[in-house]
C-alpha cells in the first residue's frame, strides 16, 4: 500500500479511537484546561480539524474559509466528532484520488499570517499527518490525565485490523 493512503486510513482509525475515548469523559473533564497549547481536549481536537481543512483546501484548490488556527468550528462534542468522521472520509477519498503529478506539483498558497508559500503534495501531506500525530499525542496525554483509556493506537495495532 502507498504510504499516504495508508496514513489517511490510519489517521481515521486513530481518530475514531480517540473520539470514542472522549465520550467516556464528563463534559467538565473533556473541557478542562490542562495547560496544553489549545487548553483542553476539545480545543486541541478542534484545532486538528481546523488545520486539516486549511491544508486540504490548499491541496485541492477549493479554499478553506478558516479565519484563525484556534477558530471554534463546533462547540458541541458530538458535532465535532461527526465532522471529524466526515473529514476523515474526505481525506481518504482525496488522498486516494491524487495522481503522481499531484504529489510533486508545486502549490502556491498564503499562510494564515498572509505569507506566500509553495509546497508540493508530498510536503503538504507530510505536514498534515505530522500535525495530526503531534496534537493527538497531546490529546492522549490529556486523556491519560483524565483517566480515560484510549486503547492501543500504534501502527502495528492498526495493521492487525486493517
Amino acid at each position: 500500500m502507498n504510504l499516504f493512503p495508508m496514513l489517511a486510513q490510519f489517521n481515521a482509525w486513530v481518530n475514531a479511537h480517540i473520539y470514542a475515548s472522549c465520550h467516556t469523559l464528563s463534559e467538565d473533564e473533556y473541557r478542562k484546561d490542562r495547560g496544553a497549547f489549545f487548553h483542553s481536549i476539545h480545543g486541541t481536537l478542534n484545532h486538528i480539524l481546523v488545520v486539516d481543512r486549511v491544508w486540504f483546501g490548499r491541496l485541492t484548490g477549493t479554499g478553506h474559509g478558516i479565519e484563525s488556527l484556534d477558530q471554534t468550528l463546533y462547540d458541541d462534542m458530538g458535532k465535532l466528532r461527526e465532522a471529524r468522521g466526515a473529514e476523515d472520509e474526505k481525506i481518504i477519498a482525496i488522498v486516494g484520488e491524487l495522481s503522481e503529478e499531484d504529489f510533486t506539483r508545486p502549490i502556491a498558497f498564503q499562510t494564515m499570517a498572509n505569507t506566500p508559500r509553495k509546497m508540493n503534495g508530498n510536503e503538504i501531506l507530510m505536514s498534515v499527518f505530522n500535525h495530526q500525530t503531534h496534537h493527538r499525542g497531546q490529546v492522549t496525554a490529556m486523556l491519560a490525565q483524565a483517566g480515560a483509556d484510549y486503547g492501543d493506537i500504534d501502527i502495528p495495532f492498526f495493521l492487525e485490523v486493517f
